[in-house]
């Protein structure tokens, strides 16, 4: 048994020669040859993966558009350097918790030449930035757009949940390297739940760290995309390879998993605002309010709203559906997001209710685990981020780099779709 590769199990028997193949052409495109020989190594990688579907057509697909790849970047002017596509190998590599030389001699074991490999990462490299370079400039995504993908409606907090610990460790350009190489010698030395809460504890910048590291059951749609294949094949006690996110280097335990299904009051989180009108049912408070519902058309704009009209009182609150009193969650519950309502009263004041956000992928428990200060100047241990780790769901940057990627990945396709039907595409 061998390490995971792209999050999947392998297992070889006894190591196979490296397999020598027909060299003949087997498929022209546009006059680029792809050898027989060429056709077998992809079909064996595909098997060495554990990929789903049929590894021949798909072998077949796959090298067909690595021919229209190369050719885009050259019509674009894009080449990958040297030391671009030895980055781009370890870092796929570094999905199965190996270095470069590690999985070389791994899929070697298989029959997989190195070249095979380097080609297969070397299309991929070219493709994102032939994609970027059409196509990035074209695609807007609103905030609109950012609120809607985060919602229940869309169904957002659905699905499988684990529960997991995590460590987040900051980084910066000058500690990239640093601390990419700490978190590679942590995954692979932490051996228990044990010593990986002491790490949390000693390296990680999350809030979790006061726990440990441990945070409640989340989404697995909580984690980074290039987190959740990985996770997803993972059995409870593994840790998963690190990833790079915006500023920190990331990995997870996973202690334990459940296949979800639909959304348990419990697992909501209400994120509301009360803005409280002094003389509740008089005409000056009805007057107030109709100006209040003529400017504001979210939460930040009531925000700005209240410091423009000093008096009534703003209270905002972000809890769990359950805890949310009983009055204004039966009035919250027939609310969109950014909706607001004035039919309630209390105490003399007239109650605005607007619903800020409501949710599915905040891990229970998450908003009371504490943000302790910053350690003492040359303590190891980092200070605290409260915008650090998954317990609170995606971020608003997140769910717009996802937005992003999606959209951009339909252009891709569709633009491939195009190169393949323009393609002259032969076989002997």
């Amino acid at each position: 048994m061998i390490p995971l590769l792209l999050g999947l199990a392998l297992s070889l028997v006894a190591p196979a020669a490296q397999a020598q193949g027909d060299f003949a052409p087997a498929i022209t495109v546009n006059g680029r040859v792809i050898t027989g020989y060429e056709l077998e190594q992809r079909i064996m990688f595909l098997d060495l993966l554990r990929v789903p579907g049929d590894h021949v057509a798909d072998a077949e697909r796959g090298l067909i558009e690595d021919r229209l790849r190369f050719e885009a970047a050259k019509r674009e002017g894009i080449s990958v350097t040297p030391d671009k596509l030895t980055a781009g190998m370890e870092e796929f590599a570094a999905r199965a918790n190996l270095n470069l030389e590690q999985f070389l001699e791994a899929i070697g074991q298989g029959g997989i030449a190195p070249e095979t490999y380097r080609d297969f990462v070397h299309a991929g490299l070219l493709w994102r930035d032939v994609v970027r370079k059409r196509f990035a400039g074209r695609v807007i995504v609103t905030d609109a757009d950012v609120a809607r993908a985060g919602s229940i409606e869309q169904g957002r907090g659905k699905g499988p949940r684990v529960l997991i610990s995590e460590i987040v460790i900051p980084t910066s350009a000058a500690t990239f390297v640093e601390k990419r190489d700490l978190a590679t010698e942590l995954v692979e030395s932490l051996t228990s739940e044990a010593a990986f809460a002491a790490a949390a504890r000693q390296y990680s910048a999350a809030p979790s760290r006061e726990n440990g590291g441990q945070i409640g059951w989340i989404p697995i749609t909580n984690l980074p995309p290039q987190l959740r294949p990985a996770v997803m094949q993972m059995q409870p006690g593994q840790i998963s390879p690190p990833v790079a996110l915006t500023d920190a280097i990331a990995f997870v335990r996973l202690r334990a998993v459940d296949q979800g299904g639909d959304i348990a009051p419990a697992n909501v989180t209400i994120d509301y605002a009360q803005y409280l009108v002094p003389g509740a049912g008089t005409p000056e408070a009805a007057a107030e309010i109709a100006r209040l519902q003529a400017e504001v058309q979210t939460c930040g704009e009531l925000y700005e709203y209240a410091r423009e009209h000093p008096g009534p009182e703003l209270l905002r609150d972000v809890k769990p559906q359950p805890q949310v009193p009983a009055e204004i969650a039966a009035v919250l519950a027939n609310m969109d997001e950014n909706e607001i309502d004035a039919s309630l009263s209390r105490a003399g004041m007239q109650v605005v209710l607007m619903l800020c956000d409501r949710n599915a992928f905040t891990a229970p428990g998450a908003a009371e685990i504490p943000v302790t200060a910053a350690p003492h100047e040359g303590s190891e241990i980092p200070p605290v981020n409260d915008k650090l780790g998954f317990a609170q769901g995606p971020s608003d940057e997140v769910l717009r780099a996802e937005i992003n990627d999606q959209r951009l990945g339909a252009m891709a396709n569709a633009y491939m779709a195009e190169l393949r039907a323009a393609a002259i595409i032969t076989r002997p």
